[in-house]
């Protein structure tokens, strides 16, 4: 049984499968309730029917992973032989998972270093693969936690949405900000600003958003080294066109990932949905 340091983290990080196989990351999975069906991100529920769902206005909210849920992954994951485990969980100001680990953490059999990351989606992401590669290099917890709040520090997550309601209806952005943008008949640039979903800029149209917001990420990407990761919910051909013109604007580009968010962060934002994180290394 190899002795080591493990990285945990939850479904909103939304890693590809085969990158959290070679880094050795645990995801515990948060919830979307669907009318009165409780269904785990990622297994029970695709990102098609939450589209579907929401189209059709069909109640969908999200929970947080429970405190025994962390306890069980903190217990299996400490007799796989870890000697510690760093936790990492997205924004405390959009969910409560990190209060959830937090408690679980106080009765694990190993140290656990919880960390709120205050981002999500790939900015999360970036951060559990910081820690995961300076774990596999010999780091210590201390070290692996230091790794994922430099990244976390550096990284930036802008985003577009077709419309600011279903942000609104989950709490996730003031209703005057919601209604400003409603009224004005403008589409919404957001960031992540502080651990909280800020109004960026307001635009006339959709093309001219997509355009703006390239235009933001290849100014923060700049020309050094960086990694970049293009989302979506049910806009794939959108995502993979402002992909290909990041590609052709940063210089330092590293890694360039294009995905599909998950449920609990499409049953916020909606279809239409375009998002990039900018980390740089």
């Amino acid at each position: 049984m190899s002795r080591h340091v493990a990285i945990v983290t939850d479904s909103t990080a939304y890693l590809p499968p085969r990158m959290m196989e070679r880094h050795g990351i645990t995801t515990v999975p948060l919830t979307v309730v669907l009318g009165d069906q409780a269904l785990e991100e990622g297994t029970e529920i695709s990102t098609r029917s939450l589209a579907q769902a929401l189209q059709k206005r069909r109640s969908v909210t999200t929970s947080r992973p429970s405190p025994r849920q962390f306890a069980e992954t903190y217990r299996k994951v400490a007799a796989s032989g870890a000697t510690g485990i760093v936790s990492l969980h997205l924004s405390g100001e959009l969910s409560g998972t990190y209060d959830a680990a937090v408690t679980a953490a106080r009765e694990a059999p190993v140290p656990v270093r919880v960390v709120d990351t205050g981002t999500v989606a790939m900015a999360l992401g970036f951060c559990a693969l910081a820690a995961a590669e300076t774990a596999q290099s010999g780091g210590t917890v201390d070290e692996a936690v230091t790794a994922a709040e430099k990244r976390a520090a550096g990284t930036a997550a802008y985003f577009y949405v077709d419309t600011l309601d279903y942000l609104r209806r989950g709490g996730r952005i003031g209703t005057a900000q919601a209604l400003l943008g409603s009224a004005l008949a403008v589409k919404p640039l957001l960031q992540l600003e502080g651990g909280r979903i800020e109004l960026l800029e307001k635009v006339r149209t959709a093309s001219k958003a997509i355009a703006r917001l390239e235009e933001i990420v290849a100014d923060r990407a700049g020309s050094a080294p960086v990694d970049i990761a293009v989302h979506h919910l049910s806009a794939a051909d959108r995502a993979s066109a402002l992909a290909e013109r990041v590609r052709g604007r940063v210089p330092g580009l590293a890694d360039l990932h294009v995905s599909e968010v998950g449920a609990v962060i499409g049953a916020h934002t909606g279809p239409g949905l375009l998002g990039v994180v900018v980390s740089p290394r």
